[in-house]
């Protein structure tokens, strides 16, 4: 072989690429994430799981809302609880926690492996001191509510024709200016009721924070999501 072969031969031999690392070119997991008392909660969460957050938190008073933690190769998306699970089904997030009244109000064709026992709170049915209502008597009712869906489903089970008023907000004041006879809404405490008068008539569910995966994610990173879901379970119930 001539100098120059045996030149060219080793060139090449030196150029030749290492082969890839496990996993390396693959996108990060992308978890959707809810601003509120769920974010506030998961954080330390996922931090005893062995997976720091901490980006999230530094970023969480900016407007950052894609936010990359390459040292657990992971990308948390930072949007409104009730369109968590929109992200999730649509793939844009390969998981994400919501509350069980979002994800049942939704309906979504989304799994649920997982309750992280955050956010706490309760889905009851309120009504003012002063007006109880008597089902029986009183031929049409209103019920306030951000969860028309879980109301419907509610009063079906227990016989109640009724009106139900979506509402966006301040769920509270409907009955006090004559908009609807109940409401129904998330309680944590029940300090907002008793601050306007409301009682508890009964309770609809009890709500806390849970992981929601995507079917086609569930499939395709079922071995990147099924390590951090061991590790939560650990640290949920550790």
């Amino acid at each position: 072989m001539s100098t120059v072969a045996a030149k060219k031969v080793k060139a090449k031999a030196t150029a030749a690429p290492k082969p890839a690392a496990a996993g390396a070119g693959a996108a990060p997991l992308t978890i959707a994430l809810p601003r509120g008392r769920i974010l506030e909660e998961a954080l330390p969460l996922f931090k005893r799981a062995g997976f720091d957050l901490g980006a999230v938190e530094k970023t969480r008073a900016g407007r950052k809302l894609i936010i990359p933690i390459p040292e657990h190769d992971i990308r948390v998306l930072i949007v409104r609880d009730a369109d968590v699970p929109a992200y999730v089904e649509h793939g844009a997030a390969d998981l994400g926690i919501a509350g069980r009244d979002v994800l049942e109000e939704q309906g979504r064709d989304l799994y649920e492996p997982l309750d992280l026992r955050i956010g706490r709170c309760r889905l009851v049915v309120a009504e003012p001191e002063d007006r109880p209502v008597d089902e029986m008597a009183r031929v049409h009712l209103r019920y306030a509510t951000k969860f028309p869906e879980l109301t419907r489903r509610h009063l079906q089970a227990r016989g109640v024709v009724a009106e139900i008023i979506k509402l966006y907000g301040s769920i509270e004041i409907s009955p006090l200016v004559g908009l609807a006879d109940r409401i129904v809404d998330l309680v944590s405490s029940g300090e907002t009721l008793r601050q306007h008068r409301l009682r508890e008539v009964e309770t609809i569910m009890q709500v806390s924070g849970r992981i929601c995966v995507g079917r086609a994610a569930a499939k395709l990173r079922s071995d990147r999501i099924d390590e951090l879901l061991a590790r939560l379970r650990a640290a949920v119930e550790g």
